[in-house]
């Protein structure tokens, strides 16, 4: 396909207006499309010019061009299909194109650029949702969060939206599943941490455009490990099958060192038991803190990784439900987890003690507790079987023991 005549202008004076964007340009495909709802749109690392883009003055093709070049450069696309992969029907495409466009206009008026007024900027955004901070404090996956997590939240940007005359100019690339794909223009995540990189130092030569924003933007994409992936590993871990020795029986090579050692004479060598493989089934148990703000779809992810582990190890699942006391004992099935759990009737509120829940757990002998808390509360010795934390918020407090997972990104 040939490359978009619409933008070339555009393009063009971006060399001498903005260094760090004229660079990312070069590792996006531009076209010209007609039928656009938008003025342009991105999928993957394709940006698609309409005939609305053309009637734009020139300062304004300039600011749309760099928040597509933008939307490409920090992946927005291809997060969003990740996001969607992970979320399945509970995602709302929308209030990602919120996100990811607040986000991208901010930066783009920051970096001194015009755009198409009014344009929804994510101090505007932040404003109606009542929260603090700027581009160093929220990403994608997080603003995304706050405003999906309630539903007065997801009206309120939605509102924004609609004043501002919001259009969706971003379309679902080609993840994987994990962000660690390409996208159909084959360019990687750790490529385009390179591309930025150089693209922003040398805006910062130029002390200019989009450079001046330094690393201050915490959408920059960052090599970071999804907590599925995380979780799976420490369950895996926690429920491996392992030898166990069995003290009152010898293991074959004692017994054949034994023998040769009474052929000639020699001393008994030191006495090994011989092992076995553990009998019982592995047990997972769940602990879920009633007192915590947990959205639905951070329950929804956390019980299909659960479960889908418990399955595959053939595993044992138990939920203890609990504030400052336990309020469900329960065993569950793998494979109804998620439904038993809706339809269970949780108590709202009180404070919480992570004591009687370990405590209980205990007494089950669990291969590895889990526990979905925001991590306040008194937790009391360690015990003797891994613990797992996850907490819903994108920085959690540390815990005396265990492994802290954070479920926000």
């Amino acid at each position: 396909m040939t490359h978009s005549k619409r933008a070339t202008r555009a393009l063009q004076a971006l060399t001498e207006r903005d260094p760090a964007l004229a660079a990312l340009s070069l590792w996006c495909q531009h076209r010209d499309a007609d039928g656009l709802e938008a003025a342009a749109e991105t999928t993957g690392s394709v940006i698609r010019y309409g005939p609305d883009f053309a009637a734009l003055p020139p300062h304004e093709q300039i600011g749309l061009a760099g928040h597509h070049i933008l939307h490409v450069a920090l992946q927005h696309s291809d997060r969003m299909a990740v996001m969607a992969a992970r979320l399945g029907d509970g995602f709302a495409p929308d209030l990602w194109q919120i996100a990811s466009d607040a986000i991208v206009n901010e930066a783009i008026v920051q970096a001194g650029h015009a755009l198409p007024r009014p344009a929804l900027t994510l101090s505007k955004l932040l404003g109606r949702l009542n929260e603090q901070g700027g581009l160093a404090d929220w990403d994608c996956e997080r603003l995304y969060r706050r405003m999906a997590d309630t539903p007065e939240g997801a009206g309120r940007a939605r509102r924004q939206a609609q004043e501002d005359g919001q259009k969706p100019d971003l379309r679902p690339g080609g993840g994987d599943g994990a962000g660690q794909g390409k996208d159909k223009g084959g360019t990687g995540e750790a490529e385009w941490r390179a591309h930025l990189a150089r693209a922003m130092a040398a805006g910062a030569a130029a002390g200019f455009g989009l450079g001046v924003l330094g690393r201050r933007m915490a959408d920059l994409p960052a090599p970071r490990i999804p907590w599925e992936v995380v979780l799976r590993r420490l369950l895996a871990r926690a429920t491996l099958h392992r030898p166990e020795p069995v003290p009152l029986r010898p293991s074959r090579a004692w017994l054949a060192g034994a023998g040769r050692a009474v052929q000639i004479g020699a001393p008994l060598p030191p006495f090994q038991p011989r092992t076995r493989w553990q009998g019982t089934a592995p047990r997972i148990v769940l602990g879920l803190d009633c007192s915590a703000s947990l959205a639905d779809d951070t329950l929804r992810l956390l019980l299909a990784e659960v479960q889908t582990i418990a399955l595959r190890v053939q595993a044992s699942l138990h939920l203890l439900t609990f504030d400052e006391g336990l309020h469900h004992d329960m065993s569950l099935d793998p494979a109804t987890a998620r439904a038993t759990l809706a339809a269970l009737d949780l108590p709202q509120g009180g404070g919480t003690d992570f004591r009687p829940v370990i405590a209980r757990a205990g007494e089950l002998a669990p291969s590895a507790l889990i526990i979905l808390s925001d991590m306040d509360g008194p937790t009391g010795p360690r015990p003797p079987f891994p613990v797992i934390w996850a907490a819903p918020q994108p920085d959690p407090k540390q815990a005396s023991f265990g492994h802290v997972l954070s479920l926000a990104g």
